[in-house]
């Protein structure tokens, strides 16, 4: 079950309400959430950005193409052909942690809590007493 809260809700309405009544669309990521802009901005103010996540809010799923327009970095977000883009990059993933599919090392107790046997480089410290 989702956890509830009064407040987190109300917040909720209320993005939900400027959305409908001063929102335009500008696009949609991989993860389905909504990217929006004011419909009108006053001259010498600076256009308001916001998101509306595609199921539990978390900023951890907005991709780096978003992330830059969001925070004005950019006047659209970049193109997948884009100069800026490298072959080495690896596809967005959001932050898993907290899940069952977060990453857990060799050794670490929800991974079984077997890590390899020390070798003959090792040396333990001990202080000059």
């Amino acid at each position: 079950m989702e956890n509830f809260s009064f407040i987190r809700r109300l917040s909720q309405i209320g993005t939900l309400l400027q959305t409908r009544f001063y929102g335009v669309e500008v696009g949609t990521d991989s993860f389905g959430n909504r990217y929006f802009r004011d419909k009108k901005t006053p001259p010498g103010v600076r256009e308001r950005r916001w998101v509306l996540y595609k199921g539990e809010p978390e900023a951890s799923k907005v991709p780096p193409e978003w992330h830059i327009w969001l925070h004005h970095g950019a006047d659209a977000p970049i193109a997948a052909n884009s100069p800026y883009r490298k072959p080495w990059q690896k596809p967005y993933q959001e932050n898993m942690t907290g899940t069952d599919q977060a990453y857990l090392p060799p050794g670490h107790l929800l991974a079984g809590g077997a890590r390899a046997k020390a070798t003959g480089d090792y040396e333990a410290w001990t202080p000059d007493a």
